[in-house]
């Protein structure tokens, strides 16, 4: 574990987690609204053995610092805090895996930093909301939300976010698995949580559909089959992103590397092998 002080967000510390072998090939998770790094705690032992693997919580989330500025959460702000962690770290390169918000982060970073991408994995993210009147009403949404959760605390905030239709897919998982999900989000701060709304929120992001096309690094979108709106949004991206590989997952929603993990690794994984096979094939051409 490292926590990292960074300009870019005025000396607040984002927390990394860290997993796998040290000499693999770097791999930068990000996690969801509420969430934190532990979500990929799961993905150590499947692909540590190949993989560094690093784990950040968004601040505002987990071991990462809230501070009480929203303007700190903003995604500019949180890519550039991410490039300063990777020189920080000496890492040049990244395969950058994002789930929801973290997708929507790591689909930021891959346009905003291509020279820091090897590889990119989005499950369940989106390129934000595409008209300036969609992206006015989320923000007054989120904003509202965000007071709202400041009056009541984290334990009721929490209650009304896991109640929200879109998780009603995770009704499968086991009373074990449902209470460590619900601890892990009462884990957070509740000033954190109200400031990514207000500052990294969907309506509040820069929109990416006109940039999609600029993305060159191999890339996987992955939807769960039960979350109608995320698996339209990644046919959608994987029609303009070219070469680009698409994954529905069935018996699954929103967080099909939850709903269903062994299916989420065998898919991450199978990509992964493929786009480090692909960038040795040129200097194996090279020894000929």
């Amino acid at each position: 574990m490292a926590r990292l002080a960074l300009k870019a967000l005025n000396g607040a510390r984002l927390n990394v987690e860290e997993w796998g072998t040290p000499l693999g090939a770097p791999l930068l998770a990000l996690h969801g609204f509420t969430g934190s790094a532990a979500t990929w705690r799961f993905l150590a032992g499947a692909l540590g053995g190949a993989y560094r693997i690093l784990a950040v919580d968004a601040l505002g989330h987990g071991g990462s610092d809230s501070p009480a500025d929203p303007r700190l959460y903003i995604m500019p702000r949180m890519l550039q805090a991410l490039e300063e962690a990777l020189d920080t770290l000496d890492i040049e390169r990244v395969h950058w895996v994002g789930y929801s918000m973290g997708g929507r982060i790591a689909l930021s970073a891959a346009i905003a930093l291509p020279s820091r991408t090897a590889g990119l994995v989005l499950e369940s993210a989106s390129p934000g909301l595409p008209t300036a009147r969609e992206r006015a009403a989320r923000v007054l949404d989120d904003m509202r939300l965000a007071d709202w959760a400041m009056q009541v605390g984290i334990e009721q905030f929490v209650d009304y976010w896991q109640a929200i239709p879109l998780w009603a897919s995770q009704s499968r998982l086991t009373p074990d698995a449902r209470a460590r999900l619900r601890g892990q989000r009462l884990d957070n701060n509740v000033l954190g949580l109200a400031n990514s709304l207000r500052g990294i929120g969907t309506g509040a992001q820069p929109a990416l559909h006109e940039r999609l096309h600029e993305i060159s690094a191999p890339t996987l979108f992955i939807a769960g089959e039960e979350d109608a709106r995320s698996t339209a949004i990644a046919g959608e991206m994987q029609r303009v992103v070219a070469g680009s590989k698409l994954r529905i997952i069935k018996e699954a929603g929103h967080a099909a590397h939850l709903e269903q993990p062994a299916e989420f690794i065998k898919v991450v994984e199978g990509f992964l092998a493929e786009v480090v096979a692909s960038s040795l094939t040129p200097l194996r051409q090279e020894r000929r």
